[in-house]
């Protein structure tokens, strides 16, 4: 049986949105009336094609009922409790207290220099900190839980002093329930809530919102020739199949986000081909999250252009990926990236 997919396109930003939406000639995505699109691509294996919105009508009864699913999907306004949707990008800044993160690795190890950071990213505008205390870049080695623990452990208390959103970035289960004992918001689990198998026990007991994040493979093995049949519709499978199975084991709240986990088990094509059609996911019905920053891809576009911030690369995918909908960004450069976009805003305000 063939399987149909929707992807919201040719998208209006700001006043001219607004507009459009008034008239009823483009679609709100997420209930922001000054991002919406007019078109669609239906895609299947096989095939895919583009239709305007007016268009849905005259499609086969199957079909239509699929594609108004999915559009009320994209459409409808989406919450997680404690974080505002009304002004996007929502920055996630990056907090690696680890000796060996691709690109920051033993920058904030101390109490003080994590500390100092917090602080720098909240001024920049981080709304969510993501806290982490173990490296998940490719090639990477599993700690102990215990160490774990006592790194992200050095800055718990005094998030929960700032009254900040913070978000957790573990896929063990101890160093969640270690936490929760402080303050969290959010679980940024890379492996899917698949490396722990009492992750979603913990996740059913204290009905907290998580991130399911894609990943191929595990951070040892990742980067080594990942391959897909469709990059694009195999992690739409992917998130569907694992939607179900969180419903079945009794987690019955929409607070999620997705993360389809660029550089996590995709050479530079696989995440292009993500990026670029990241809207895709929006029919899933749930926010949606990127981790772009400071990325391999950048440097495997870029050439001999490659810095070490990779700024520049960073600040253009977050700017593509807003025009598209994403609604969370996970970067380290939080001033640099939202001054970009407020920039951008300002000049494209029609």
């Amino acid at each position: 049986m063939q399987k149909y997919y929707t992807r919201a396109c040719n998208f209006y930003h700001n006043n001219t949105s607004i507009e459009k939406v008034k008239k009823k000639i483009s679609l709100p995505v997420s209930g922001n009336k000054s991002l919406s699109f007019d078109t669609i691509e239906i895609i299947t294996r096989t095939n895919k094609k583009k239709i305007n919105i007016s268009s849905i009508k005259n499609l086969q009864s199957k079909i239509k009922k699929k594609v108004l699913i999915d559009i009320n999907n994209i459409s409808k306004a989406k919450k997680i409790p404690k974080l505002k949707f009304d002004n996007l990008p929502i920055f996630m800044g990056v907090l690696n207290i680890t000796p060996d993160s691709f690109s920051d690795g033993g920058k904030f190890n101390s109490k003080i220099s994590a500390r100092k950071q917090i602080n720098k990213l909240i001024v920049d505008g981080a709304k969510i900190i993501d806290v982490g205390g173990e490296s998940t870049r490719p090639g990477s080695k599993e700690i102990p839980k215990n160490e774990e623990w006592l790194r992200v452990n050095k800055v718990m208390s005094y998030l929960k002093s700032k009254n900040f959103f913070v978000s957790l970035d573990t896929r063990k289960s101890y160093v969640m329930k270690k936490a929760s004992k402080y303050k969290l918001d959010l679980i940024n689990d890379i492996s899917g809530l698949s490396y722990d198998n009492e992750t979603i026990d913990f996740l059913k007991k204290t009905k907290l919102p998580f991130v399911l994040h894609h990943i191929k493979g595990n951070t040892k093995t990742m980067q080594k020739n990942p391959s897909y049949n469709n990059v694009l519709l195999d992690i739409y499978d992917y998130f569907e199949d694992k939607l179900r199975l969180i419903r079945k084991s009794g987690i019955k709240h929409n607070n999620i986000i997705l993360d389809p986990g660029i550089g996590f088990g995709k050479n530079m094509k696989h995440n292009i081909t993500l990026i670029n059609n990241i809207s895709i996911f929006h029919s899933l019905g749930l926010p949606i999250m990127l981790g772009i920053s400071r990325k391999r891809f950048i440097k495997d576009i870029s050439g001999h252009n490659d810095s070490r911030e990779r700024i520049g690369g960073t600040v253009s995918s977050s700017i593509f990926s807003m025009l598209q909908g994403v609604q969370v960004l996970r970067v380290h450069d939080v001033n640099e990236v939202n001054q970009a976009i407020k920039v951008f805003k300002k000049i494209n305000i029609n």
